[in-house]
């Protein structure tokens, strides 16, 4: 794995393709409260590029890609990451694949669905956390800290691939594309105040 640490966007001239693994790391885990400072994405490739923000939020590169809606950008958990994305850059991020709600969709004869799970399940690779708690808020990222964004972009490609395999197999992947397609909406209503405990679609 090659990461390339950038401050407040990515470089220019980058091109990453059609297809972009995204992540975030930030304060917390409010969007109205705690702070984006961190994306990493790559390309599949085994290169990842960590942007660390530093309270500017114009990145123009950074912002062009994940709105771009030729590049589906592939994220684990992405009713999060999606919401912090809009909260702090001001975009709507769209086309996404979430590689947690294929999961649930499609493996639905286990309980666990963390990134770490279900790459040691679908992919045999033991993913660390250990900076999962960590302080992403500082000035400089540490070494550890810059690898540990990078992994948790890593695999994704590589899950993608094993998870459509299954979504067409099971014949769920119809079902898997609608719910991806409304992830910006669920973003959009994390953001305006309908939480999990605010189910508009219940009675």
């Amino acid at each position: 794995m090659l990461a390339h640490y950038h401050h407040d966007d990515l470089p220019e001239g980058l091109a990453l393709g059609n297809l972009v693994a995204v992540d975030t790391e930030t304060m917390g885990l409010n969007p109205w409260r705690d702070r984006l400072c961190v994306v990493q994405l790559s390309a599949g490739d085994g290169v990842c590029h960590v942007v660390h923000l530093h309270g500017d939020y114009a990145a123009p590169r950074l912002r062009a890609l994940l709105a771009d809606p030729l590049v589906t950008k592939i994220f684990h958990f992405a009713r999060f990451d999606v919401a912090m994305i809009s909260r702090w850059l001001g975009i709507v991020c769209s086309p996404v694949y979430c590689t947690k709600i294929a999961s649930k969709l499609i493996r639905t004869n286990v309980e666990r669905h963390g990134l770490k799970d279900v790459c040691r399940d679908l992919l045999g690779i033991e993913v660390s956390k250990q900076q999962q708690s960590s302080d992403w808020g500082v000035a400089e990222l540490s070494p550890a800290q810059v690898d540990y964004a990078a992994g948790d972009v890593l695999h994704l490609h590589a899950l993608k691939r094993q998870l459509d395999i299954l979504l067409v197999r099971e014949g769920r992947y119809d079902l898997a594309m609608a719910c991806f397609a409304f992830m910006p909406h669920r973003a959009a209503l994390d953001l305006g105040g309908w939480a999990d405990e605010s189910d508009i679609f219940a009675h």
